[in-house]
């Protein structure tokens, strides 16, 4: 633990000596780089730590048929998953009314399916989330603008 330490106050000095304007690009391209790979596990159908959705449930309307979408088609483009970045910091988060609509199916909550339609409880679908592939690419992201 006392390395990580070391580790973490060696990194803040060095990204201290770096200029607010280059502090600020790399946080851009960290925070595009990161909602590139959100949209990818998105797309993929697959919580951060590699499994998979659970899969909608079987009702009369997804029987043989009918053409099935993928879940989060629109979530994931970037007029709805927006990114944002300072000298300091760089995040990725849902926009607008959108943000319900995530937190209800990232946290598997109770939401209605209509404005008077029934009230269901939603499965759990991380969409966002670290995992080791993030890590990876913020410490290459760090180091090449250290560079």
């Amino acid at each position: 633990m006392d390395n990580l330490q070391k580790v973490d106050a060696w990194l803040a000095a060095l990204l201290a000596n770096l200029e607010p304007a280059a502090r600020k690009r790399m946080m851009r391209e960290l925070a595009q780089q990161l909602r590139r790979t959100q949209q990818n596990n998105i797309r993929l159908q697959r919580n951060p730590d590699g499994t998979g959705y659970e899969p909608r449930r079987v009702t009369a309307r997804t029987k043989k048929g009918r053409i099935k979408r993928q879940m989060f088609v629109k979530l994931r483009t970037t007029k709805y998953l927006k990114t944002a970045a300072t000298a300091d910091s760089a995040s990725v988060e849902f926009a607008g009314q959108v943000q319900r609509i995530a937190r209800v199916h990232h946290y598997g909550l109770r939401d209605r399916v209509s404005r008077r339609g029934p009230e269901v409880r939603y499965a759990s679908r991380r969409l966002l989330g670290v995992n080791d592939e993030l890590v990876k690419i913020t410490t290459d992201i760090l180091l090449r603008s250290l560079m």
